[in-house]
């Protein structure tokens, strides 16, 4: 459908589709183990059925304009994506998110992609606050957070249970005016 280029190294954001279910799978399992350190993704996506499901389920918040989700592409390689979470946009507020397999990993690709997506919830959708919510252990997600000019709004003790055990979950943010300032997009 279309590709937004994430610079010169041919690194792109997609839509992530539900046509995409088998190849979704596919970049889920290269980086299950990985992946799962901190997010719940590869325990929702764990066969073909799953994977349409939960792209279907974005689907269905694309058309209920209340998330998105996109995948970053290498070298024509699904390697990882971003995604609104939720977004509310009476409320002007959107929540982003992550994830990328390891061989991806070190080259800016998850900064560079969440900068166009909150560059379009900010300048064309108008929200207002893009929360980041992160694992507290998460330390190259919470880098990706200060990258994009987030401040860390604050830290939820042990409020985040995953595979049985209780994590802290730091809540970091932007705000439209400071990210405007900052220039970022267009």
């Amino acid at each position: 459908m279309y590709a937004i280029s994430l610079g010169d190294d041919g690194a792109e954001l997609r839509p992530l589709e539900p046509w995409r279910a088998e190849e979704f799978l596919a970049h889920i399992d290269r980086g299950r183990e990985f992946i799962g350190q901190y997010v719940a993704l590869p325990d929702a996506v764990t066969d073909l059925e799953s994977s349409r499901a939960f792209l279907g389920s974005y689907a269905q918040k694309a058309a209920a304009d209340t998330g998105r989700i996109h995948g970053i592409w290498t070298d024509g390689e699904l390697v990882g994506g971003v995604l609104f979470r939720t977004m509310d946009l009476g409320q002007g507020t959107a929540e982003a998110g992550c994830w990328l397999e390891p061989s991806a990993v070190g080259r800016g690709l998850v900064t560079r992609a969440a900068r166009v997506l909150i560059d379009w919830a900010v300048r064309e959708r108008g929200v207002h606050r893009v929360e980041w919510h992160v694992a507290a252990a998460n330390q190259a997600s919470i880098a990706v957070a200060r990258r994009l000019g987030m401040r860390r709004d604050g830290v939820l003790r042990e409020s985040y249970l995953y595979r049985g055990k209780r994590h802290d979950m730091e809540i970091w943010s932007v705000l439209a005016p400071e990210w405007r300032a900052a220039g970022h997009g267009s």
